[in-house]
């Protein structure tokens, strides 16, 4: 995947080619009816709606405009000239949701190697960018979307120092469409420490020693008035060193997490545990150190065996308690669609719904430096809105029955749905497929 020499790019789009004969075989080719939707032309005012804000503010009967793209106006007065006038009365109307980590777009049958372009060949390979293998035309996009989710941060795999991760939003005609906020971190594979595993554990802490001599040469290197070779990889972490890059470190265990706090302390990164099922254990350094977390889904198994079962469901509720900054996220990527209930699970166990909520929607946007364009109902941000006749984070209620990025109005149907409807036409069943979605 992404290719630097002709040779491998032509192999590349051979790869691509086979790819969607192989998908087509397999039936999935393209759904014609599901398409991006055109820029917001007009006004639009939703009206009588519960509005949660995202910020832990509901407005019970409450009204949201916007325009050109972008929310003018929240409350339970706004005005309506001049505007579409939507009554969702008796829905719930939410942020966009954010799926904070995902190879969406990267994976398209886990079964059909050429399908998957998610792990690249390397140990240091920073200088790759994800985002250009992004496939906007997945059929796994629309499942997400069904369910309220309309943003996502792809998250490439590969190597100890992995490529740029990028946020796109889900509903594009090709990645250039989709890109929202471009390469704003790196991705940190962490050796696993094993408990009680000496050889494993020696072997581990040898690669995090080449990690950090790559980062002390990536510092000397950018010291240097000029350069007789351009190095790619150190180039890419630049963002690292003026913190305007994220350096996304995946861990799970407490070990793990006191090498990220280590390696954040010693190159002054901005430092996000991605994983995290650990890190209650060492909240109070983290919230120190200001690193925020996004957690494994609430609906996993613990880590080690001596962990309660529960854990992973109260983890999210142990530092929301501590005042460490997290947001829930899931793993995969056909997976996403259950991000709002793995949110509703944590809600179950600790947090309040509307806290809940924000792990999904301000909280992850906060973590991935987008709040100041989405994330919560506020005037001045992106119109990213979601309406659900039903609790969003409640499998058995939610019912999305719209939602705009950008203000766009998009469509929510998909592959799913269409098959629903198709063998409920022909076997003759009497369901009223507009009840279940």
């Amino acid at each position: 995947m992404y290719m630097h020499h002709a040779k491998q790019k032509n192999r590349h789009l051979l790869t691509v080619a086979l790819a969607g004969l192989i998908m087509q075989s397999m039936g999935s080719s393209a759904q014609p009816h599901i398409y991006p939707a055109p820029s917001q032309s007009h006004k639009i005012v939703l009206i009588n709606g519960t509005i949660h804000i995202g910020n832990g503010e509901v407005i019970p009967r409450g009204m949201i405009a916007f325009d050109g793209g972008k929310i003018t106006a929240v409350g339970e007065r706004v005005d309506t000239g001049h505007a579409e006038v939507i009554d969702v009365s008796g829905m719930q109307v939410y942020p966009g949701l954010i799926a904070p980590v995902t190879n969406l777009g990267l994976v398209e049958v886990e079964a059909v190697r050429a399908t998957r372009d998610v792990d690249e060949v390397g140990q240091i390979i920073p200088s790759v960018r994800s985002i250009v293998a992004y496939n906007t035309d997945s059929k796994v996009i629309p499942t997400l979307r069904s369910n309220g989710i309309l943003l996502a941060h792809i998250v490439p795999e590969g190597g100890l120092i992995g490529p740029t991760s990028s946020v796109v939003q889900l509903d594009a005609w090709n990645w250039e469409d989709a890109l929202y906020s471009k390469d704003i971190g790196i991705q940190l594979y962490l050796p696993r420490l094993y408990p009680a595993n000496p050889e494993a554990e020696t072997r581990a802490l040898q690669q995090v020693n080449t990690i950090k001599r790559f980062f002390q040469e990536a510092a000397a290197y950018y010291q240097e008035p000029q350069h007789t070779h351009r190095n790619l990889s150190f180039e890419a972490v630049r963002g690292l060193f003026d913190r305007s890059k994220i350096l996304f470190v995946h861990a799970d265990l407490e070990k793990e997490i006191w090498l990220a706090l280590d390696l954040a302390r010693t190159f002054h990164f901005r430092t996000v545990i991605v994983g995290g099922a650990d890190s209650w254990r060492v909240a109070d350094e983290l919230k120190k150190h200001d690193i925020a977390v996004i957690l494994q889904p609430p609906h996993s198994l613990p880590v080690t065996p001596d962990d309660p079962v529960d854990l992973p469901f109260r983890t999210a509720a142990l530092l929301q308690q501590a005042g460490v900054l997290f947001c829930i996220g899931e793993e995969g990527f056909w997976q996403q669609r259950n991000l709002p209930f793995e949110a509703g699970t944590a809600a179950a166990y600790g947090l309040t719904r509307e806290q809940a909520l924000e792990a999904i929607t301000l909280k992850a946007a906060q973590i991935l430096g987008i709040d100041a364009l989405t994330g919560s109902l506020q005037a001045g941000k992106d119109a990213n809105i979601v309406v659900s006749r039903g609790d969003i984070l409640d499998m058995r209620t939610s019912k999305v029955e719209m939602a705009f990025i950008q203000g766009r109005k998009i469509n929510l149907d998909n592959k799913q749905k269409d098959l629903l409807r198709r063998y409920v036409y022909k076997y003759g069943l009497d369901i009223d497929t507009t009840r279940i979605y």
